[in-house]
């Protein structure tokens, strides 16, 4: 349950962790729908007769052929964001079109994995491309983590969510470095109505579609063209451009139990270089570590904030400044930054 992380965190701001997870989010429920609108449905009431491993891959793998609208709520402490979502898909290309109906007027368009945000106060169009799109995005890049050791599937009945009666599955963490999740599914299709991600003892944030029409006549072609259209727009490209913390000297002393390493890129927009991204994974939770250059201008206080789920830790480590941050507990962050090393 993951994403290309905003270096919007690298400021510090709460407000925008909450956007980047209204993104990620979107990106959770929307864009994958189709791919778990064939597995979930199938999906026997006793969960356990498929390993963990294989239903997932089955929900990432599945075929692709739903179209609909709705209305998309995500809840993160007090904070709260709501979102019109158009989306399609011909079981080979997926477009969508996401309106932030609240706050700062946005506007996110997607084809497969390149995505637009349309910034209307700024006028400013941000183009990127990610590697991660989608239901359960790095399953099929993390097996080695095992993820069945750090988690269990357990089917908890129905439930009835916009109108439409859902199959309800927990997704326990085994350990402490992680959350759990509980999922609900619409029964005859098996799209994803809700998420929630679930601490020790609360709900730490919530996911849910509050009106929803299934196979609703949106036009990919309208998608496109909205896609294209930025007149009037300042058009900003982030560049990527990958590497590995080895070639940019650093190091994991120990690895953190059930995350792997998946990217690490450096990253420039409007020729303004940004810090180093070092990405890992579970297969459902990530973490992301941002490295730069200490500046004390900028850099003037580490600590711990969060939003719902998402927590973030900042630190200043000799000449540089790191940003942790992911949807898994404090200390799981803590635990990336005692185990970073500086080799050169």
């Amino acid at each position: 349950m993951s994403d290309t992380l905003s270096f919007g965190f690298c400021q510090g701001s709460v407000r925008s962790a909450l956007w980047r997870r209204c993104r990620r989010s979107v990106a959770l429920l929307v864009s994958g729908a189709c791919a778990a609108s064939v597995a979930l449905a199938q999906v026997p009431a006793n969960a356990e007769a498929r390993s963990l491993t294989e239903w997932l891959t089955w929900v990432h793998e599945a075929a692709r052929q739903r179209s609909f609208t709705g209305t998309l709520v995500v809840s993160a402490g007090e904070a709260m964001s709501t979102s019109k979502v158009w989306h399609a898909c011909d079981g080979v290309q997926q477009m969508e079109r996401v309106d932030v109906l609240n706050g700062a007027p946005r506007t996110i368009v997607r084809r497969n994995n390149e995505v637009i945000t349309f910034d209307a106060d700024n006028k400013l169009a941000r183009l990127e491309k990610r590697e991660s799109i989608g239901v359960l995005p790095e399953l099929l890049r993390t097996q080695e983590g095992r993820i069945a050791d750090h988690y269990r599937l357990q089917a908890q009945g129905e439930d009835r969510v916009a109108g439409h009666i859902a199959q309800v599955f927990h997704l326990e963490a085994k350990d402490a470095w992680r959350f759990g999740y509980r999922v609900w599914v619409e029964k005859k299709t098996g799209l994803l109505l809700k998420l929630q991600t679930l601490g020790p003892q609360q709900v730490l944030e919530q996911v849910a579609f509050t009106e929803l029409q299934l196979d609703a006549p949106v036009s990919m072609a309208k998608l496109k063209a909205l896609m294209s259209d930025t007149q009037g727009y300042r058009v900003e490209t982030a560049q990527l451009q990958k590497t590995s913390p080895e070639a940019q000297g650093w190091r994991l002393r120990e690895a953190v139990p059930g995350f792997v390493s998946l990217s690490c890129h450096t990253s420039s927009a409007s020729g303004v270089a940004r810090p180093l991204q070092w990405v890992f994974s579970d297969g459902l939770a990530s973490v992301s570590l941002f490295i730069e250059s200490f500046d004390p201008k900028r850099h003037q206080r580490g600590g711990t904030t969060a939003s719902g789920a998402t927590h973030v830790l900042t630190q200043r480590v000799g000449s540089h400044w790191l940003t942790v941050m992911g949807e898994v507990p404090p200390a799981t962050l803590g635990a990336f930054v005692e185990r970073l090393e500086r080799i050169r």
